[in-house]
This record gives C-alpha cells, structure tokens and sequence, in this order.
C-alpha cells in the first residue's frame, strides 16, 4: 500500500460531444462504467483513499460506482482548479495526491505506480504525467531545456511556432504535494476566455514560489486517452480487448 498518497478523480462534467443525457464518466466499456477502470488502477497501484468529483447528474454517477469512495460536489463546472478545491477537505494540509480524469480508463496500476514514485524519488513538489504522440495538435506542449530538464507547459493556442514542434503533451494528470497544491489553489484566477479557474495554472505559481516541477513521460501514449465520444469509447474498448 503506498503511504502517504491520495486520489482525486474528476468526473464532474457533463461530456457534450458524447450526445447522450448520461454523465459521461458512467458509459459503459464491457458492462463497466469507464470512471470504474480508473478507480480499479489507482486501487491496484495501492492507493486506497479516493475521492471523486462529481457534480453533472451528480446521484447517476454514485448510483453507477460500485467502488468505496469518498464523493466531493462541484455544484457549477468552473474549471479543473475549482473541480480540485471542491476536494480541500479530502486533501488536508499534508501527503501527496495524484489527480486523474475519470474519461481515462486506459490508465494503468503500474504506470500510477511508476509515475508516483518518479515523483517521490525526484522530491517534486509537482510532477505532470505526459506522452509523445505522433499529433500533437491541441494539446498543451511540455517544453524542456537543452539539458532535457522541464522548463513549462504551454497550451496549444499560446505556443511559438518552435514550441509546437514539441510531441510531448500534457495528459492532464499530475501529482502534487498537498501543501503546495492548497496554497497555489488558492492563487489561481480565471482571468481567461472561459472565465473558469485552470489546474495546469498551479504549475506557474509552484514553479515561480520555488518548488520542483518535473514531467514523468508515459511509456505508452494510449494510457491518457480521453474518452469524449462514441467513437473513442469503442476505440478504447478496442485497446482494453487487445491488452488482455
């Protein structure tokens, strides 16, 4: 059992382009809701304190889990930073935490592992989990330096003609120490298009206040695809029958 590490889940959106009135974390791959494969890995990388939040049809998505699991209510969808601090509570002041999409169920126990205890062995203060793949159109880029060290993230849209050249993206899961995820929560804004408060934004102010930041690369590129239609459902499905 890994010590000292928690698990939120984001599975509060709606999922529009899924075209269907359920949440979008509770369609099924095998008979099995898909956020239920992610609960599965973080339990099998030894993580047992999860918590998941909800807030589309927030009681359809209890109803489909049938893993123990602590449940956090983000009422208005105000971002991946504002899904987080609905979970402050969880979180306490203290440890480690890993946050993943409840629309991956292609993760795996051993990567959460891995990626877990790159980060512990490089005391991290933040750790982003990211892949190569062969387009990277759309993705944030993590861009390093000559050395090969992480240097920031930059969204697809803010990005110079050089540093879309990069194919290593974001997968939009990260570990954090509790401590310095609270206080940089708490300094985030959303001075943004969407008007909505940005997880990845924490990675600036951890970053600038003097904490380590690194990128653990994921071996395979597949483990962070997002499910957000009928068609990448039934691709993922395709995968999950390969692997076994």
């Amino acid at each position: 059992m890994m010590k000292e590490i928690k698990a939120v889940i984001l599975a509060a959106g709606k999922g529009t382009r899924m075209e269907s009135d359920k949440p979008k974390v509770v369609h099924t791959i095998e008979d099995k809701p898909m956020v239920e494969y992610v609960i599965e890995a973080v339990r099998q990388a030894g993580i047992e304190e999860i918590c998941l939040i909800v807030g589309y049809q927030a009681e359809k998505v209890k109803e489909a889990v049938t893993s123990k699991v602590t449940y956090a209510l983000q009422e208005e969808q105000l971002g991946t930073g504002h899904a987080v601090k609905c979970a402050a509570d969880f979180l306490g002041d203290s440890g480690q935490v890993i946050v993943l999409c409840g629309d991956t169920p292609l993760i795996t126990g051993k990567t959460i592992k891995e990626a877990v205890d790159y980060h512990q062995q490089s005391k991290n203060q933040m750790t982003v989990i990211s892949a190569i793949v062969d387009d990277p159109t759309g993705y944030g880029r993590i861009i390093r330096d000559g050395e090969g060290n992480f240097l920031k993230n930059v969204e697809h849209k803010d990005a110079s003609e050089a540093e879309l050249e990069s194919h290593e993206v974001n997968s939009g899961m990260y570990i954090f120490s509790v401590k310095d995820l609270q206080s940089a929560l708490g300094k985030i804004n959303n001075n943004n298009a969407q008007g909505e408060y940005y997880l990845p934004d924490t990675l600036e102010i951890i970053k600038r206040e003097g904490g380590r930041v690194g990128a653990y690369i994921l071996e395979d590129s597949d483990e962070m695809a997002g499910v957000n239609t009928k068609a990448q459902l039934s691709a993922a499905a395709e995968i999950m029958k390969k692997r076994r």
